[in-house]
């Protein structure tokens, strides 16, 4: 029996669900930065279509990596403000690098850089973490939840008709709210002016 066992099964062993939410997180993530002309490109930015109960397990996987990279960010902004500007191996960055600035800017990184590599092991792709905490961790800065939305598909999928849903991130085209041709004119202005 399965009493109070988490998580759906999806007809594989641990380590093949662990694969497999690792590739479909990559692969939503990356669709963030894919351009419609290259091969094999999601015709949407940020959207993968799958089955319900793939799209249903890998949200909070996903939602989880988001939180990360918002963390992130108020520690990489602080050490921002501590760093320097010059090359590497040159003789100001040698200075700095020997004075009490490098130690703080050190404790100030520190943690966004534990956070990259938290991500990193979750998902195992270079890409993915650039993208996780580049773009996606400061879009959703002010966001308390939710970065991602299942929608269900009407069709199903050929072969053995599988219920198919997408998953997105939101805050996209879908979530603009569409701007009238025509301003709205509240209606006693419209009797004092007639």
């Amino acid at each position: 029996m399965r009493h109070l066992a988490r998580g759906r099964r999806l007809g594989r062993d641990v380590q093949h669900r662990r694969a497999l939410f690792q590739n479909m997180a990559c692969a939503l993530i990356k669709t963030v930065e894919a351009k419609a002309d290259e091969p094999g490109a999601a015709k949407v930015q940020g959207r993968i279509v799958t089955t319900v109960p793939k799209a249903k397990e890998i949200r909070p996987y996903v939602e989880k990596l988001i939180t990360m990279a918002k963390k992130s960010l108020p520690h990489a902004e602080k050490a921002a403000g501590l760093g320097t500007k010059a090359e590497k191996r040159s003789e100001e960055y040698k200075k700095w690098r020997e004075s009490d600035a490098w130690t703080k800017w050190n404790a100030a990184i520190a943690p966004a850089i534990a956070l990259r590599r938290q991500a990193m092991a979750l998902l195992r792709d270079k890409d993915a973490v650039r993208i996780l905490f580049d773009d996606l961790g400061p879009r959703f800065r002010d966001r308390a939840g939710g970065y991602t939305r299942v929608v269900r598909l009407a069709n199903r999928r050929l072969g053995d008709g599988g219920e198919q849903a997408l998953i997105e991130f939101v805050g996209g085209d879908r979530d603009r709210k569409k701007k009238s041709a025509a301003p709205m004119v509240e209606p006693a202005k419209a009797e004092a002016q007639g």
